[in-house]
C-alpha cells in the first residue's frame, strides 16, 4: 500500500496540535479504505476491532432499539472520527454505521486508541471533546423529543443539518447529501406520513424545497422561528 500523506488529516478536528512528525507515525498505522453506499461500516454490538476517520462522504448512525425499532442517530461528516468504542469504554459499537454515500475512510485497530491517546495527549484530549460535544447533542435530542412538539423537532434536525453539510445553492442552502423523508421521521421520532405532510406544508409556504431524497432551506431564518415555535406572523 502507498504511504498516506499527512495532509490527509493535518489540520482536522481530532489531530490539531499533533505534530508533524506524530501524524507520519499515526498514519503509518492506518490504512484506506472505500465504502459504497449503503455498506455497513460497523455493526451495533460488534466487535470494537477499528476506529475510523472519515475522509470523504457522509456515514449515518443507526441505533436500533430492543423492540426493532431504527433511530438516526446523527450524521458523520468528513473530518470526523467514527467507532471510537474505546474512548467510551466499550468492546462493543453502540450503534451501527452505514455509509449514506460512497465513503472513503482511514481505519485504524481499535487497541490503537488508548496507545495513541497516551502518545499523542492532543488527539486523545480532542477525542473526548468529540465524545462531550456529541453527548451534549444526544442530551438536546432527548429534550427536544420530551418537550418539543414534531414540527419543531423536524425543523431542528433540518437545521442541524444545514449547519453540518449545508452547501450554498440559487434556491437556497442545500443538504449536501442525499436524505430522504424516511431518514428524517427516524432522527425525528415520527412518522414518514408526518414528516410527509409537514415538508408539502413547508413548501406550500416558501421554506423549503425537496425532491428524491433531496430538501434544501429557502428560508432559514422562517424555519428557525419554528424551531423555537414561534409562530409566524400573518
Amino acid at each position: 500500500m502507498s504511504r498516506l500523506d499527512r495532509s490527509l488529516i493535518a489540520g482536522l478536528s481530532p489531530f490539531q496540535g499533533v505534530a508533524p512528525a506524530d501524524l507520519d507515525r499515526i498514519l503509518q498505522k492506518a490504512r484506506s479504505l472505500r465504502i459504497a453506499k449503503d455498506e455497513v461500516v460497523f455493526d451495533q454490538e460488534g466487535e470494537a476491532h477499528s476506529f475510523f476517520l472519515l475522509i470523504a462522504g457522509h456515514v449515518r448512525v443507526v441505533k436500533t432499539t430492543p423492540d426493532g425499532q431504527q433511530v438516526i442517530v446523527r450524521y458523520i461528516s468528513p473530518g470526523e472520527l467514527m467507532g471510537i468504542a474505546q474512548a467510551l469504554g466499550r468492546l462493543t459499537y453502540p450503534a451501527s454505521a452505514i455509509a449514506a454515500v460512497d465513503c472513503v475512510v482511514l481505519a485504524w485497530p481499535g487497541h490503537l486508541w488508548s496507545e495513541f491517546a497516551t502518545a499523542f495527549p492532543n488527539f486523545g484530549a480532542n477525542t473526548y471533546k468529540t465524545v462531550g460535544t456529541r453527548l451534549n447533542d444526544t442530551h438536546s435530542r432527548v429534550v427536544e423529543m420530551a418537550t418539543e412538539q414534531v414540527e419543531q423537532r423536524v425543523a431542528h434536525a433540518l437545521l442541524r443539518l444545514v449547519k453540518q453539510t449545508g452547501k450554498t445553492t440559487d434556491e437556497g442552502i442545500l443538504i449536501d447529501f442525499p436524505i430522504s423523508r424516511q431518514d428524517i421521521a427516524e432522527m425525528t421520532g415520527t412518522t414518514l406520513h408526518t414528516v410527509s405532510r409537514l415538508l408539502t406544508s413547508w413548501e406550500d409556504k416558501g421554506l423549503v424545497k425537496s425532491g428524491r431524497q433531496k430538501v434544501t432551506i429557502v428560508e432559514p431564518h422562517r424555519l428557525f422561528l419554528l424551531a423555537q415555535g414561534r409562530a409566524e406572523k400573518s
